[in-house]
């Protein structure tokens, strides 16, 4: 699945998050645990491995830093997000419009009973 980067031979401890960091090298935190907080991040060893975009960097059973290709699922879509914008901005006015005639209908047989009333 994954290709190695770099061989570095880390031993790990139970009850601790191993991974790569920013800086390309094998860090460790505490894992949070039946309510207590993990700890901070510490570096474990050293390795200076340059990432590449679009990988995944993992520590694999050996120890050693390996790498697999990031899996972007699915077909590339054209981009149609201006025109369904567009169309909401024009469905949103006609919804808007529609509501403020319903609204004014009410008022005008509000106002109608009013006048009957009064008579």
């Amino acid at each position: 699945m994954g290709e190695k980067v770099a061989r570095v031979g880390v031993r790990r401890q139970e009850g601790y998050l191993y991974f790569i960091d920013k800086q390309g090298d094998v860090s460790r935190a505490r894992m949070a645990r039946g309510g207590k907080k993990g700890g901070s991040p510490v570096k474990v060893a050293r390795v200076g491995v340059r990432k590449a975009r679009g990988y995944l960097y993992y520590l694999d059973k050996q120890g050693d830093v390996s790498r697999a290709r990031m899996s972007r699922g699915g077909k590339k879509r054209k981009k149609k997000k201006k025109k369904k914008a567009a169309k909401k901005k024009i469905a949103r006015k006609k919804r808007r419009k529609k509501m403020a005639k319903k609204r004014k209908a009410k008022k005008k047989k509000k106002a109608k009973k009013k006048r009957k009333k009064r008579r």
